[in-house]
C-alpha cells in the first residue's frame, strides 16, 4: 500500500465521520440556540433545561437517521475490506 492510498483511506474516514456527526451536531446547536434565547428572554438559568431537550432531539435523530448512518458505515467498511483483500 502506498502512502497516497493510506492518505486516501484516512481522508475517506474523515469524510465519513463528518457525514455521520454533522446532522447531529447541527441539530444540537440549533436546539441549544433556541433554548438559550428562551432562557435569556425568561431569565430562567436552569442547566437541565438545555440538557434534556438536546438529549431527546439527539435520540430522535438517531432513531430517524440510524439506518442511513449504518448504511454509510457499512459501505465504508466494505470498501476497506475490499482494499485489504487486494493487498
Amino acid at each position: 500500500m502506498t502512502q497516497g492510498e493510506v492518505l486516501g483511506v484516512f481522508q475517506e474516514a474523515m469524510l465519513v465521520a463528518i457525514k455521520l456527526a454533522s446532522p447531529l451536531l447541527v441539530v444540537s446547536i440549533v436546539v441549544g440556540l433556541i433554548i438559550a434565547i428562551f432562557q435569556a428572554a425568561t431569565q430562567i438559568h436552569e442547566q437541565t433545561l438545555t440538557f434534556v431537550p438536546k438529549i431527546l432531539v439527539i435520540a430522535l435523530m438517531l432513531i430517524g437517521l440510524g439506518s442511513w448512518m449504518i448504511a454509510i458505515l457499512t459501505d465504508f467498511v466494505n470498501q476497506l475490506f475490499t482494499m485489504m483483500a487486494t493487498i
